[in-house]
Parts: structure tokens; C-alpha cells; sequence
């Protein structure tokens, strides 16, 4: 038997065929939903990337205990438990993050792997001198990778060069060279369609409009500022993307076909979150709450001993079910610690009551199908929260000294085997507080437009989170920054919605056009490090936002405009005070 897992990066579901999209080009999905089960209701857990990988490789939920983090000493990997048991698992990918101090121990669990270049600001190409860029580019948080980011894409002239294109070659290949052999496992994982939506013309054409303005096919994540024109062409970027996405899948079919390899192999089809394109006044993903656009995921499944083909599965499924179904196909019994279940492909049998998802330090939710929970933090300091970890590195660098200075050895978990863990105060660069608590009942609402406030289903949801959050036995920590009970059931003095209605409301409301400002010289538009550099425009500033003139951010914030900096912030960033700043600064 053999195993062909497809994953790509921020894919959305709700942009796709086999999932009601009709203007999409994506006809390889279409075609896949009538070789395979597809899933319609299947949700996400630890995010984002490297969170959701490590859920792939244990099947339970890790986000409780930690953020962004390579495979932890006691981790089980399923790759790796394949391997030991005589399956070849092999890894073709485009992911840079697997190759950053964040995500270093991942590839390393297959039996082979191949990496290319290129993707996102990849640290590839060394170009001393500036590349060429946008004059104009709607971007405005342009770190080091945005640069880098235009350096590699001069290395991808055409689409058969392109990162993505590579990888599934490489797939491809390890598929024709090991046709005839048994038990294996390819990965074929390509980033795209993530940001930047960097795409060849070709797949552009298949969505032609008239657009005439700035660059713009890397929104940072933030509250929509743009036009609607500007919206509408970045989401048709992203379209032309996804269409690329969909022809290396057809590539993957098609050999299938070729080598008639249905009768053997197993086919999965996945990925890791979805990303806002403005649906909700928002982009992208990790800043505001955890919306069904970034968490109901697409997922297609080909099991050759059931044949199952052409129909939809409704299970309650989550991404911690991949490692046992891929486990329970090759014979590998599962560890103890995990928490996912072999995917109901045959039958829809229901495999869990409710599903758990969220990100380290953000809303802790669950959805039963139904409803969906958001838990906020109960007090705006968003505290107590704490990092476990024995390997303390983040995305793209390693803990500080200055965070391990107060570290302190926890307690064992009962998924560390008897080993205590490093704990070190955890951080969130947003804080989740000020959006409140929501609930929403998917079946009158299944755009999550208008929260709702239900005393009783609230406390049911509660008392649901509660039990998986002491299945994945949370630290205490976490039950104390959500204000719910460490033993015996939530009642209603923990009930949070009707208490955190009103900055939930106002989180909720979409931040003002940049337009309906007034403007003259100096605007909200105009770049902060421009305003600081200006005598009377930095006494402006000082009066009404007096920290951010002296922040340690300025380097980073420094390109970025008063209106993306308040989009970013969500509506802990007063949108009066950005009425006075935006009419004072127009009046010099």
C-alpha cells in the first residue's frame, strides 16, 4: 500500500468548486471531489503553519501549551513511526518555514526529503543591491523578506522555474521511480497559494479585469483600508494563484491515472488554514479571531480498500485525524498520546462531539457543526500565559536570553513522558482581549455576521471546551486567563459574551476608508517615519499618541501609515483619535 498526502498553504475552502465556488478556474478540484469523500465539515486546530504541521505529525493539539515551535523531544511523529516500521515517507516541499529555527526539527523525521527555493521572502539569492520593486505597492510592512521576496522572483521568470512547479516535479518523479515498490508515503507540500500571490500571466489572464492601480498581491493582515477595486484585485491574485495550485494537482491525477495507481494508493488532499481576502473588513490571519474562512478547511480523502468516490462526509473532522489515518492504513498502531482519529472515509460515522482550535495566546475555541464558541481572554492584560517547551526557538530565531532569564521547570505533562518542560512568559504581538467573546450559530448564520448572545448554549459550549481543553491537559495558566473553572463545570458566573458585548460589537465594526478622512500635505495615508521627520506633524503626533513616537517598534513601523497601523490594531487603535490626528495633520 501506498500514500500520497497533497497539501498546500492557506487554500480556501470556501474559493473552491466542490465547495459552491462558481467563478473560480479550479476544475482538477471538481474532478478530485468525484475520484474521493469530501469532507464539509472539517475544522483546523493548532495555528498557523508550523503549529498545524506539528498537528500533522503527533494528531493532538499543541497550541495550549505553545506558539510557533519545532517537534518537541517527546513528540511522536508520524512520519517517523512510518519510517520505523518499514515505510518509506519522503518530503518534496516549497515551505521555508520548515527550514527556519522555528520549524528545524520537521524534515528531519522522513526517510528523505527535498526543499526548494523561493517562496515568501525566502533567504535564497544574496543581491547586495536593491532589486528591481513596485514604485507603488499597497504593501506597507515591508521588512527584510519583502525585499528578498523581489530578488527571488527574478529567479522564476516562467512557471516551469517556479518553487511550486519544482516541487511537484520532484513529487512526480519520486512517484515514477518508485511506482512498482510498496509501502511508502509522499508528501508533496507547496506553500502556495499563501501570500505573496506571485503568479504567471497566464493564470492572471484566466480572471482578466481593469485594474490600473498600485501593486498589490501581498496584503499584510490587517483591516481593509483599500478600494473595492484594490480588494477585488487581490483576490483575483489570489484566484490566479489557487488556478496554479490546481493544475499541479491535476499533474498528481494524472499519473495516478497513468499508473493506475487508485488501486493502491491512498490519496489526501489538505491544508493548514484558510485566509480572509476581506471578508469580514479583514486580511489575512493570527491578528483578529479565528472566523470560519480561516478554519473550515477543505479536505478530500481517497481510500483504495473503499472505494468511497463522489460523496461528502459531514463528520465532525479535524487536522489532528491525519497522522491515525495515515497510521491505521500502513498497520501502525497509534500512540497513546494522540488525540486524532482514523477519518470516517468509508461511512460518515461521527468521531468526536466537538472540535478545539485556536492559536498560543488567542481565542480558544470550539464548534460542535453547529455553533462556534470564541473565548476571549477574561481581563484585557491577557494573562497568565506561559510558553512549554524544551526547544525554544521561534519563527525565525531563538528565544533571548532576556526571555529565558525567569524560566522555570514545569511540571511533566501527561504527552511529555515523565519529562518537565521549560516555562518562560509567553507573548502575543496583538491582543485578542478587545474583540470580546463570540458566539454564533452557524445553521441561522453561516457567515458569522451577527454573534449572538444565548446564555445557555454559551454555558454548553463552555462546559464542551472545557472537557477537551482538560483532554489536552492545558496548564492551569490557560484556564485562569480565560476565566474558566481548573475542576468541575463552568456555571454562569463564567459566562463572557453578555459581559464582553460591547467591545466585541465595537471590535466588530469596519474601520473607516482612508477617504473619509480629511487629507491635505501630511494625511493618514502619509508614512509615520515621514510625519516623525516633520517638526509640527511629530507634535501632532506626541499629543494624541504620545507612546508612539518613542515606541522600539518605529523601525519596523516606520513605512507604515497611521491608518494600516490602526487596521492592524483592530479597534484597540480609537478611531476618534484617528479623526482629530487626520484633521489636525490635514490643517499644516
Amino acid at each position: 500500500m501506498k500514500a500520497i498526502m497533497v497539501m498546500f498553504d492557506s487554500l480556501n475552502r470556501h474559493m473552491l468548486p466542490p465547495y459552491g465556488c462558481d467563478w473560480t478556474h479550479a476544475p482538477n478540484f471538481a474532478r478530485l471531489a468525484e475520484r474521493s469523500a469530501t469532507f464539509d465539515n472539517c475544522y483546523a486546530g493548532s495555528m498557523p503553519c508550523m503549529p498545524a504541521r506539528r498537528e500533522i505529525h503527533t494528531g493532538r493539539h499543541n497550541f495550549l501549551h505553545r506558539s510557533w515551535g519545532p517537534l518537541e523531544p517527546f513528540d511522536d511523529s508520524m512520519p517517523e513511526l512510518l519510517k520505523r516500521k518499514g515505510v518509506h515517507t519522503h518530503l518534496a516541499s516549497d515551505h521555508p518555514h520548515y527550514w527556519e529555527d522555528g520549524g528545524a526539527t520537521y524534515h528531519n523525521r522522513y526517510s528523505t526529503w527535498e526543499f526548494f527555493r523561493g517562496q515568501e521572502g525566502d533567504a535564497w539569492k544574496g543581491h547586495v543591491g536593491e532589486p528591481p520593486m513596485p514604485v507603488a505597492d499597497l504593501k506597507q510592512v515591508r521588512l527584510e523578506v519583502y525585499r528578498q521576496d523581489w530578488v527571488n522572483r527574478q529567479y522564476m521568470p516562467t512557471e516551469d522555474r517556479h518553487c511550486q512547479t519544482l516541487t511537484f516535479d520532484a513529487g512526480l518523479e519520486f512517484m515514477r521511480t518508485n511506482g512498482a515498490e510498496d509501502r511508502w508515503f509522499l508528501q508533496i507540500e507547496t506553500f502556495d497559494p499563501h501570500e505573496p500571490f506571485f503568479s504567471h500571466q497566464h493564470y492572471k489572464d484566466l480572471y482578466p479585469h481593469d485594474y490600473d492601480g498600485p501593486h498589490f498581491d501581498w496584503p499584510d493582515y490587517r483591516q481593509v483600508t483599500e478600494t473595492d477595486d484594490q480588494v477585488r484585485h487581490a483576490r483575483l491574485e489570489y484566484a490566479a494563484l489557487l488556478s496554479m495550485c490546481d493544475r499541479s494537482l491535476g499533474r498528481v491525477m494524472d499519473l495516478m491515472d497513468e499508473q493506475d495507481m487508485w488501486q493502491d494508493t491512498m490519496l489526501i488532499v489538505c491544508t493548514d488554514h484558510g485566509l480572509l481576502l476581506g471578508e469580514k473588513s479583514w486580511w489575512g490571519k493570527s491578528v483578529q479571531p479565528w472566523y470560519n474562512e480561516l478554519v473550515h478547511l477543505p479536505l478530500f480523502v481517497w481510500d483504495p480498500r473503499t472505494g468511497t468516490a463522489g460523496e461528502r462526509r459531514d463528520a465532525l473532522v479535524q487536522t489532528v485525524d491525519l497522522a491515525p489515518t495515515l497510521l491505521e492504513f500502513f498497520g501502525v498502531d497509534r500512540p497513546a498520546d494522540m488525540q486524532g482519529h482514523p477519518l470516517p472515509i468509508a461511512d460518515d460515522r461521527p468521531v468526536r462531539e466537538a472540535g478545539l482550535f485556536g492559536i498560543h495566546g488567542g481565542h480558544v475555541n470550539v464548534t460542535d457543526g453547529r455553533y462556534v464558541y470564541m473565548r476571549a481572554p477574561a481581563s484585557p492584560d491577557n494573562t497568565p500565559l506561559y510558553e512549554h517547551t524544551l526547544m525554544p526557538t521561534h519563527m525565525r530565531g531563538r528565544f533571548t536570553p532576556d526571555e529565558l532569564a525567569d524560566m522555570e521547570l514545569a511540571d511533566p505533562f501527561s504527552f511529555t513522558k515523565g519529562v518537565r518542560t521549560v516555562r518562560v512568559a509567553g507573548r502575543t504581538y496583538f491582543n485578542p482581549h478587545h474583540f470580546g467573546t463570540l458566539l454564533f450559530d452557524l445553521q441561522t448564520d453561516p457567515e458569522q455576521a451577527d454573534p449572538i448572545v444565548d446564555d445557555a448554549q454559551e454555558l454548553r459550549m463552555a462546559n464542551l471546551l472545557l472537557g477537551l481543553m482538560r483532554d489536552c491537559d492545558a496548564p492551569v495558566s490557560q484556564y485562569e486567563r480565560l476565566g474558566l473553572p481548573i475542576e468541575g463545570p463552568a456555571t454562569e458566573e463564567h459566562l463572557l459574551v453578555r459581559a464582553q458585548r460591547i467591545q466585541a460589537e465595537a471590535a466588530r465594526e469596519p474601520l473607516p476608508r482612508p477617504e473619509d478622512y480629511p487629507s491635505g500635505h501630511f494625511s493618514l495615508r502619509t508614512p509615520i517615519a515621514v510625519l516623525l521627520g516633520d517638526p509640527k506633524a511629530v507634535e501632532v503626533i506626541r499629543t494624541h499618541m504620545p507612546t508612539l513616537v518613542d515606541t522600539e517598534l518605529l523601525q519596523i513601523i516606520g513605512s507604515t501609515s497611521l491608518i494600516s497601523l490602526a487596521a492592524m490594531s483592530g479597534s484597540s487603535f480609537p478611531k476618534d483619535t484617528l479623526r482629530i490626528l487626520a484633521e489636525e495633520l490635514a490643517a499644516l
